[in-house]
């Protein structure tokens, strides 16, 4: 099932270009707190493989604060679970952000980012794994 995005950022793409090159493949993958401290900013998330080669990160994250923009390394977005529901049009959406509430008419829900996870209807995890979400089981 296709995941829908909110980045940050209205050109991911310029981005992707920026940063890969002909030996380096680069692709947005989400947007979220990229630390596993969710009072960290919000940013959004790039997978690059081969890895960094002076750091060693696939993942790093691009934000803004202010007027200025910055990035950063979001290997840890690889730890994070992140729930996600359907929405109108059939397509996974998930949380940004701890005040990021979606609601669809469907019945479904979405909350909180990754301080917790509040639904309505059925959710689904998903986790990061070289730059792919892949549907995990979360056992109650």
């Amino acid at each position: 099932m296709e995941i829908k995005h909110y980045p940050l950022h209205a050109n991911t793409d310029v981005i992707c270009e920026h940063y890969g090159n002909a030996n380096t493949s680069v692709h947005y993958v989400c947007t979220t707190h990229p630390r596993a401290n969710t009072d960290s900013f919000v940013a959004d998330i790039f997978y690059q493989s081969p890895p960094h080669p002076d750091f060693g990160n696939h993942y790093f994250g691009i934000y803004s604060n202010s007027e200025n923009t910055y990035i950063c390394d979001a290997d840890e977005v690889e730890d994070f679970i992140i729930g996600m529901v359907e929405n109108d049009e059939g397509m996974l959406e998930y949380s940004s952000h701890r005040h990021d509430y979606k609601q669809f008419d469907n019945g479904n829900m979405i909350d909180g980012g990754r301080d917790y996870v509040r639904w309505s209807g059925d959710v689904v995890y998903y986790q990061l794994a070289n730059g792919v979400f892949n549907e995990v089981r979360i056992d109650d």
